[in-house]
């Protein structure tokens, strides 16, 4: 970050500030966590579920804190700039950040893909430009000023997730963000509690393009009809990516092999070291992103040959004979069908025959269609010829009832009330050569599965 004056950061937040002398102090970074404060940061009291940032403003200051933003009175041995909304004031700094930069930003939206696009575009631009992104998913209201306000001077350009689970999320984040590029994966049923239909949703998702730049490129999934209706009617020019013969960056000759795929851009091969459709489809959307930036299909292609997974999505564990596919960040119905696809995938590459095993947690936030989606969940899991599926949480009751009717082959379904049971079983029920997929939403903490399974075959 660079360095602010305590008084210019007071200006922009409109705050008032104790001590009246503290203007000649100045911050050198931005902390909304007391264990991790640094000597300079500037100290965001942020409320929580579970804790306030009030109540810990006078560690960040035993941590050497420059100063520290509230919005109430708090007893503190340093400066306190008084806002009447910390989070609010979190992003106004952010937005007003990154107006004082000429660096370039991309920011990712879509129902799912945002992370492992946004970190494609990042391995392949930064191999020409300074680039910045964010850590993690840091993609909400607090994440996302975080990532801005992270930047330094010289980066040329910053790329960023913009993520929502209800109404008005996307529209506010972009406008802090101020986007160069803004793209949209795809649009699929997820946070279904808050947005209620898809509709609502292609919405939301598509409220992106309000803060772009005048001169700004606004990119999109050709391959979803309502989508790019969505997008003609907002009377903003866009382009699109996928498949379809009419988008205007293409994937052709499409092939997946296992743990990887393949496909041609402009005629030039690209070889993917991640697997399924819907890596495929982020690549492209990287790849319609990086175009903007005046980079070529062969760039593209040499930088994503060494690309890495990105942890908990599709990553792929071989554990002595067992193969274990670590899908467990997060679920919904577009992201389970296509673990699926790459589970099938896995088993039709096998040299000899393998069991597929499905261990598969809820799908969270899915509102008053839940019981509906799960049940076509079992569906998708018969269509893909699952061996055994392991049922987590009174939701995938219903999946497993769904695929026992469904398949037309010996599935079995074995059903548990939650990850502890599953994993109290775990040694009698995987075998050694068996394929293991572990995909849920973060709620059912299947990460412990992973966990287990790895311990097994450490001893």
């Amino acid at each position: 970050m660079k360095q602010l004056s305590i008084e210019i950061v007071r200006r922009i937040l409109n705050a008032q500030v104790a001590p009246s002398d503290s203007g000649r102090l100045s911050i050198t970074g931005i902390s909304t966590d007391s264990r991790t404060t640094k000597a300079g940061d500037c100290f965001f009291a942020l409320p929580g579920e579970r804790f306030d940032g009030h109540d810990h403003v006078a560690d960040a200051f035993a941590r050497d804190a420059a100063c520290a933003v509230v919005s109430r009175q708090v007893e503190a041995p340093g400066p306190l700039l008084k806002v009447k909304d910390t989070i609010v004031a979190l992003g106004d700094l952010a937005r007003e950040y990154r107006r004082m930069h000429a660096f370039k930003v991309v920011a990712i939206t879509g129902s799912v893909g945002k992370t492992t696009t946004r970190q494609i575009v990042h391995y392949v631009l930064s191999r020409h430009f300074r680039t910045h992104q964010a850590q993690k998913n840091f993609n909400n209201t607090i994440g996302l000023p975080l990532t801005l306000l992270d930047a330094q001077p010289d980066d040329e350009v910053i790329v960023a997730e913009l993520g929502a689970n209800q109404l008005g999320e996307i529209a506010y984040l972009t406008r802090i963000a101020q986007p160069n590029v803004a793209v949209i994966t795809n649009v699929h049923p997820a946070h279904l509690a808050g947005f209620k239909s898809l509709e609502t949703i292609v919405r939301e998702k598509t409220a992106i393009a309000q803060g772009l730049a005048d001169d700004g490129v606004f990119i999109v999934n050709g391959d979803i009809e309502i989508l790019t209706t969505a997008c003609r009617n907002l009377g903003r020019p866009f382009r699109t990516f996928g498949r379809s013969p009419g988008a205007d960056y293409r994937a052709e000759r499409i092939a997946h092999h296992g743990l990887t795929s393949a496909f041609t851009i402009d005629g030039v091969p690209v070889e993917l070291p991640l697997p399924g459709p819907g890596n495929v489809e982020n690549a492209l959307a990287a790849w319609a992103v990086c175009r903007q930036f005046g980079l070529t299909a062969d760039d593209l292609a040499r930088a994503v040959r060494t690309l890495s997974g990105v942890a908990m999505r599709a990553e792929a564990l071989q554990l002595g004979t067992l193969t274990v596919l670590n899908d467990c960040y997060n679920a919904s119905p577009a992201s389970m069908k296509n673990a699926l696809a790459i589970l099938a995938g896995l088993r039709a590459e096998a040299a000899t025959k393998r069991r597929t095993v499905f261990v598969c947690g809820h799908m969270a936030e899915l509102g008053a269609q839940s019981e509906a989606l799960h049940a076509e969940l079992g569906r998708e899991v018969a269509r893909a010829g699952v061996d055994l599926l392991l049922a987590v949480g009174e939701p995938t009751r219903t999946t497993a009832a769904a695929a026992r009717a469904a398949a037309t082959y010996d599935l079995r379904a074995v059903c548990f009330d939650d990850t502890a049971s599953l994993c109290d079983n775990l040694e009698r029920i995987v075998t050694e050569y068996d394929i293991v997929l572990v995909k849920g939403s973060r709620a059912a903490r299947l990460e412990t599965v992973v966990q287990g399974l790895i311990k097994g075959y450490q001893r």
